[in-house]
């Protein structure tokens, strides 16, 4: 069961995970209830430019303007996140937590643009059904931590894993440095 809600936060894939689905991943939750969760990796860009898939969005889209991939389900969907530039939720946008949005990709881009001050489009997503994931952090596999609104739009993606870490206190910041693969250290 869920105690609390943990939609607009991040999940840190702890070195130990063994799903190569997510190795060193960071996942925003978009949506987390009794029902299960649901979350796009925000740290895997793709080389697709957006412009490929839907060029409407291109001037719209945060920079890399690649597509992500979201995560393992549904990798022939999209799904767009925004940030929102005020309060006022536009035609199209569903708020998640604070100034992020899901987008619906249908939606006219010139109604959505004047609203939002970055946007990503991911391929697929991270999916857990009931208890699932409560039981994977229960387990060690991930990290919650609270997320940053520019987390989800880093320009540097690649790094985010560490950068992420590396802002937390405590013990959780020294597993930044942890090698790829340990047996090289």
């Amino acid at each position: 069961m869920v105690g609390m809600s943990l939609a607009g936060r991040l999940l840190v894939a702890a070195p130990a995970l063994a799903d190569p689905n997510f190795d060193r991943t960071v996942v925003l939750l978009l949506s987390h209830d009794d029902d299960g969760a649901l979350g796009v990796v925000v740290n895997r860009p793709t080389e697709v430019p957006i412009t490929s898939i839907l060029p409407a969005w291109q001037p719209v889209v945060s920079q890399p303007d690649v597509v992500f991939r979201g995560g393992p389900v549904s990798l022939d969907s999209a799904l767009g996140l925004v940030v929102l530039a005020n309060e006022d939720e536009p035609l199209g946008v569903r708020r998640v937590s604070g100034k992020l949005g899901v987008v619906d990709l249908d939606a006219p881009p010139e109604v959505v643009s004047p609203a939002v001050t970055g946007m990503r489009v991911f391929a697929g997503y991270a999916g857990w059904s009931t208890d699932q994931l409560e039981s994977e952090i229960d387990e060690g596999a991930w990290y919650v931590v609270d997320a940053e609104i520019m987390d989800a739009f880093s320009g540097a993606a690649e790094d985010l894993w560490r950068t992420v870490l590396r802002r937390q206190a405590g013990p959780l910041s020294w597993l930044a440095t942890f090698p790829a693969d340990p047996s090289m250290n």
